[in-house]
C-alpha cells in the first residue's frame, strides 16, 4: 500500500460539549433482515475490497487488473465478510448467511461499524437481533452520531485522503513505462546503493545504527563487505558491515595452491582499495607471519601481493591475507572520518587445503579514547569506583534498560578536594575521585556573615558536601556492565543531625562507607563491594555574636571496610560406604 495523500481539511471548533448518549439520532433508517447479532467491540470505519450493500452478494476479485475503490460508506462495509460466497461464522452483516446459519450464531462479531471519529458528523451502521421473530432477523440502523470534541473535521476537500493510494498494477501493457519509470531492475547485490544518487550531498554521508556502510570502489558503488560464515564454516563474502556494530569473525576458506594468486581473498587490495564514500581506507600495520608462526611488523605498510614461489622442494604462497581489521573514526553526526585497516600476512604451504581467516571491525568516535575498567572483574587498588545513576525516578530498579554512566570515569563517585587555601566557596566544583582501598578525609573551612540565613546556607552546604550529582548506584565489580541493573548496588544516603532540634540544622560532613568482600578462590580472590552507605552529618547553626563572623569547618571521609569472612581451608572428605546386603546374602549358611 502507499502512503496516505495530503488533507486539505477545515477544522470547525464546537460552542458545546455534546455527549453521544444523551443525543437522540434523526430520522435512523431501519432495515430489517435474516440475522443473528450480539454486542461485541465496535469496528471502525476502514478500506474494504468490494464495495456493496447489505442484502448483495459479493463476486470474486481477479487477481490482476486496478484495486477497486476503497468503501467510505458504513452500509457498505462489512469487515468480517472474509470468504467469498460463503457465510462467515457469527458475521451480521454477510449478505451470504440464511435464517438457517442464524439460528446457531452465537454471538455477532461486529455490532457496530462506524465512520472517522474526527469528524464533527458521523454515520453508523448498527446490528441487532429480534429474537422473537420466528426465524429470527437482523435489525440494521443507520444513525448520525455528533463529535463532542472541541475541535472537529466539518467538510473533507479530499475524498481520496480518507483511503491509500490506488497503486498501480503492472502488466504487459504499462511495464515498459513502470520500468523506466523506477529506474529499471538489476538482479545483483549493487542494486542495493541505486537510491544513493537521490540523496542530498550534506546527508549522503551521514549513517545511523546499523545502517550498512556505503563503499565505492572506481566507478561502481557498492557495500562495505565483511566475511563471515553463513549456514557452514566457510567465508561469505556478502555480509555487509554495519555502521556503529562491531563484528570479530571468524572463517575458513576453500583454496587451491596453484590459485593464490588468482583469488582476490587473498591479496591486500581487496580489502584496501574501496572507499568508505570519500574516505580512503589508509593501511596502518602489516604483519607478517613464517611457517613456524614468528611475527615480523613491516616498517612500511606498503600493499603486498600474493606470490607462489618454490622452497625446498616444495611449493608455498607468501603474503597470504590471514587477519583483516578495520578501524572506523566516526563524528557525532554519524560521519565516518577516517579508515584504518590492519593486516596480518602468513605463508601457506602445499599441505593446507582449507584457509582459516579473521575478520574484525571496530567504530570509535573523534575525540574520544575507550574507557578502560576498574579491573576484571573484581575492583583494583587505586582504580575510581564505578558509579551511576538510575534512568526514572519512582519506579523499580529491575525495570531499568541501565545504570546511567558518564564518560569520565574519575567523575562518577566523587568527594570534597582540599586545597591550599581552605576557602570552602574557593574550592566550589573541585571535586577528588574516590579510589577503591584508599581511605581519603579532606575539609575546608567557611566563613559565615553575620546576616547569612540558616537555611540558604544548609542548602549550600549540602551542594557542597554531595557535588553536582551524586549517583545512586556503584558497581560490584571494576568490570561490571550497566545493563545488569540487578547486580548494582544501591548507595544508602543517612541523614544524621545533632540533639538539638529546635535549632537550624547545617550539614557539615559526609562520611562514606564503602564495604568490600573478597569473591572467589583463595588462590586469586576478587575484590567486590558490598553495600555502600553514606551519611550526611548536620550540627547546629552557630549563633553570631555582635556582628562578628562565624567560621565552620566542613569535612569528607571515605572509609573501605573489608568485611570478607575468614577463609577456611576445606578437605575433602573420606568416601564411605553406604551399601547394604540383601537379607538372605548368607542363605543357608545363617
Amino acid at each position: 500500500m502507499g502512503p496516505k495523500g495530503f488533507v486539505p481539511l477545515q477544522l470547525v471548533p464546537l460552542v458545546c460539549w455534546i455527549s453521544v448518549r444523551g443525543q437522540a439520532p434523526a430520522t435512523p433508517e431501519v432495515i430489517t433482515e435474516d440475522l443473528n447479532s450480539t454486542e461485541v467491540a465496535p469496528a471502525t470505519l476502514g478500506p474494504s475490497l468490494t464495495p456493496r450493500t447489505p442484502g448483495t452478494s459479493k463476486t470474486p476479485e481477479p487477481f490482476s487488473g486496478p484495486r477497486p475503490t476503497p468503501v467510505t460508506d458504513v452500509a457498505a462495509l462489512c469487515v468480517c465478510d472474509l470468504s467469498a460466497a460463503q457465510c462467515d461464522v457469527n458475521c451480521c452483516c454477510d449478505p451470504d448467511c440464511s435464517s438457517v446459519d442464524f439460528s446457531v450464531f452465537s454471538a455477532c462479531s461486529i455490532p457496530v461499524v462506524t465512520g472517522d471519529s474526527q469528524f464533527c458528523s458521523r454515520k453508523t451502521a448498527t446490528y441487532s437481533l429480534n429474537t422473537t421473530a420466528n426465524p429470527p432477523q437482523r435489525v440494521f440502523k443507520l444513525v448520525d452520531l455528533i463529535n463532542p470534541s472541541v475541535f472537529c473535521i466539518h467538510i473533507s476537500n479530499y475524498k481520496p485522503a480518507l483511503s491509500y493510494i490506488n497503486p498501480e498494477v503492472p502488466d504487459e501493457n504499462n511495464f515498459d513505462r513502470l520500468a523506466k519509470t523506477s529506474g529499471g531492475f538489476k538482479s545483483d547485490a549493487e542494486s542495493d546503493v541505486s537510491f544513493l544518487a537521490t540523496l542530498d550531498p550534506p546527508y549522503a554521508t551521514r549513517y545511523e545504527y546499523g545502517v550498512p556502510l556505503q563503499a565505492s570502489n572506481g566507478s561502481s558503488r557498492s557495500f562495505l563487505r565483511l566475511p563471515s560464515p553463513l549456514m557452514s564454516s566457510l567465508c561469505a563474502d556478502s555480509n555487509p558491515a554495519a555502521f556503529l556494530v562491531n563484528q570479530a569473525v571468524q572463517c575458513t576458506r576453500r583454496m587451491k595452491l596453484e590459485q593464490c594468486e588468482e583469488m582476490e581473498a587473498l591479496s591486500m587490495s581487496h580489502y584496501s582499495t574501496p572507499r568508505i564514500l570519500r574516505v580512503p581506507i589508509a593501511i596502518h600495520s602489516v604483519t607478517v607471519q613464517s611457517l613456524n608462526r614468528t611475527l615480523t611488523r613491516l616498517e612500511d605498510p606498503g600493499v603486498l601481493w600474493p606470490s607462489l614461489i618454490s622452497s625446498d622442494h616444495d611449493r608455498i604462497c607468501i603474503n597470504v591475507v590471514l587477519e583483516v581489521k578495520y578501524s572506523l573514526t566516526y563524528t557525532d553526526t554519524g560521519e565516518v572520518i577516517e579508515a584504518g585497516l590492519s593486516f596480518l600476512l602468513g605463508t601457506v604451504s602445499s599441505t593446507v587445503v582449507l584457509l582459516q581467516q579473521k575478520f574484525e571491525i571496530h567504530f570509535i568516535q573523534q575525540n574520544t579514547r575507550p574507557v578502560p575498567l576498574s579491573g576484571n572483574p573484581g575492583y583494583v587498588v587505586g582504580l575510581p569506583v564505578a558509579a551511576g545513576f538510575q534512568p526514572q525516578k519512582g519506579y523499580p530498579f529491575w525495570c531499568y534498560r541501565g545504570v546511567i554512566q558518564t564518560m569520565n570515569r574519575y567523575g562518577q563517585l566523587t568527594v570534597l578536594r582540599s586545597t591550599a587555601e581552605q576557602d570552602c566557596l574557593a574550592v566550589e566544583g573541585v571535586r577528588a575521585p574516590v579510589l577503591f582501598g584508599y581511605n581519603v578525609q579532606s575539609g575546608c573551612k567557611i566563613r559565615l556573615p553575620p546576616a547569612v540565613p540558616c537555611r540558604l546556607m544548609a542548602h549550600k552546604m549540602k551542594n557542597l558536601l554531595k557535588g553536582q550529582g551524586f549517583p545512586d548506584y556503584v558497581a560490584p565489580f571494576g568490570n561490571s556492565r550497566a545493563q545488569d541493573v540487578l547486580d548494582w548496588v544501591p548507595i544508602l544516603f543517612v541523614t544524621q543531625s545533632s540533639a538539638s532540634k529546635d535549632s537550624c540544622q547545617v550539614p557539615v560532613a559526609l562520611v562514606i562507607e564503602v564495604k568490600w568482600t573478597k569473591y572467589g578462590s583463595l588462590l586469586n580472590p576478587q575484590a567486590k563491594i558490598v553495600n555502600v552507605t553514606a551519611t550526611l552529618i548536620s550540627s547546629a547553626f552557630p549563633e553570631a555574636h555582635s556582628g562578628s563572623e562565624r567560621t565552620l569547618v566542613v569535612s569528607a571521609v571515605v572509609t573501605f571496610v573489608d568485611v570478607s569472612a575468614p577463609a577456611e581451608a576445606g578437605f575433602r572428605a573420606r568416601p564411605t560406604i553406604n551399601a547394604r546386603l540383601p537379607f538372605n546374602f548368607f542363605f543357608p549358611f545363617a
